[in-house]
């Protein structure tokens, strides 16, 4: 299978480390023109200049949003649609603090509910309308496992995610007679910063070692190791292509065998 994405466009969430970087790479290594978002301009131009380019034709560009001020991000975002169109969406945003649901208030839920659905929300809706014209798209949602077996200490991103992933099957039955296809990734534990954060939340609670703690969940994995994100890329390339074309409305564990072992 040779998965060939010449010519079409994508916009990359929260690119500039971790799954989104892993993400953006594959995308462009099968030939799409990438643009990576995130908050920081520096980190932005640095994976921009890692991207490669396989044909003449292709181009990477960046654009800076923060997810975590909503209304800025709603202009800019619009902004960005006013003048461009995408045939690969992938929602991906860096996650909200982790803490225990007794430890949290309503104004936690709401940034979260900004940051996790509202940003989605936005984003997909303005990709969409270009997507039903030329009877073609691809919604990509980077998500969590957390949505089928909620994880302790991670009481916002267990909530709000959920909501998406039931938001986004409702989407794809409605777009779905426009050849638009809606998916998701229920991210297992996967060699990023965002979990590195989390082991050191987690030691600095528990006074445990973060060695031990990383030990320990590898061990709850079928594999016995962290994913790696170039892993994740290939599976986000696989769905937005033309062999996934028939594919909608899931949601995709991928997790080296975790989610089986609940």
């Amino acid at each position: 299978m040779n998965i060939e994405l010449f010519s079409k466009n994508a916009l990359v969430g929260a690119a500039t480390q971790g799954i989104g970087a892993g993400i953006a790479l594959e995308l462009a290594k099968c030939g799409a023109n990438v643009t990576v978002m995130a908050r920081n301009e520096t980190k932005l131009k640095e994976i921009v200049s890692l991207l490669p380019v396989i044909n003449s034709g292709q181009k990477h560009e960046y654009l800076v949003a923060d997810f975590s001020d909503f209304e800025e991000y709603r202009k800019i975002i619009t902004e960005y649609f006013s003048h461009h169109s995408i045939d690969i969406l992938v929602n991906n945003t860096n996650g909200p603090e982790p803490g225990l649901a007794l430890d949290k208030n309503v104004d936690d839920y709401q940034k979260a509910f900004d940051l996790l659905f509202k940003t989605v929300c936005e984003t997909t809706l303005l990709a969409l309308p270009h997507m039903i014209k030329q009877k073609n798209g691809r919604i990509i949602n980077v998500s969590s496992l957390s949505v089928k077996e909620p994880i302790n200490n991670l009481s916002l991103s267990n909530s709000i995610r959920s909501a998406v992933i039931a938001w986004a099957k409702t989407l794809s039955n409605e777009v779905a007679q426009h050849q638009v296809t809606v998916n998701n990734i229920l991210t297992g534990y996967f060699d990023t910063e965002r979990i590195q954060n989390l082991i050191r939340h987690e030691s600095q609670q528990t006074g445990k070692s973060q060695e031990e703690i990383k030990k320990a969940r590898e061990n709850k994995i079928p594999m016995k190791r962290l994913g790696k994100t170039e892993e994740y890329g290939h599976l986000a390339a696989f769905l937005a292509s033309e062999y996934s074309a028939y594919l909608t409305g899931t949601s995709i564990p991928l997790d080296g065998g975790l989610n089986n072992t609940y």
